[in-house]
């Protein structure tokens, strides 16, 4: 071996002590940054790998993303209405995410906006009708009400 070859084989194995962090070994600390995302990257996330899939599926990161708005949280009563109506990822693509989108997305001024207590109810509101709507006991046969009645929520208005 060359004394070149050495000082590159020296320098890579150098590369690799330093290149062991892996953070799926790290399952607390990939959940931290995954909270952090909004809800387009945690669905660009879940399609890394198996593993992040399976934690991008986990409630309790669309539970948090949901009301990462909210200055206090909801009460615990919440959580097993919005279970039983599809979950925290339904309730955020129904209802959460066309609200935010129709607020200007994900400006630095929408992420330091507190939701108050009525916009939260607004949110869980329009859910609740949007699951009784697809079940067809709103709307006369539910089928195709459903598909345009939270529509006007992607619209903007010209107050």
């Amino acid at each position: 071996m060359h004394q070149n070859d050495v000082g590159v084989v020296a320098a890579y194995r150098d590369y690799t002590k330093r290149q062991a962090f892996c953070i799926n070994d790290h399952i607390d600390i990939l959940i931290e940054v995954l909270k952090r995302l909004d809800g387009a990257s945690l669905g660009v996330a879940a399609c890394v790998c198996r593993l992040w899939c399976a934690l991008a599926r986990n409630d309790s990161l669309w539970e948090h993303l949901c009301f990462r708005h909210v200055s206090s949280p909801p009460p615990p009563s919440v959580r097993p209405v919005v279970v039983a109506l599809g979950g925290y990822k339904r309730l955020y693509m129904v209802c959460v995410r066309p609200v935010l989108s129709r607020l200007g997305g994900d400006s630095g001024v929408l992420r330091r906006r507190i939701w108050t207590r009525d916009e939260v109810q607004l949110s869980l509101s329009l859910f609740c009708v949007d699951y009784y709507e697809r079940l067809g006991k709103l709307g006369g046969g539910g089928g195709d009400a459903s598909a345009s009645s939270l529509m006007f929520l992607c619209k903007p208005v010209n107050v």
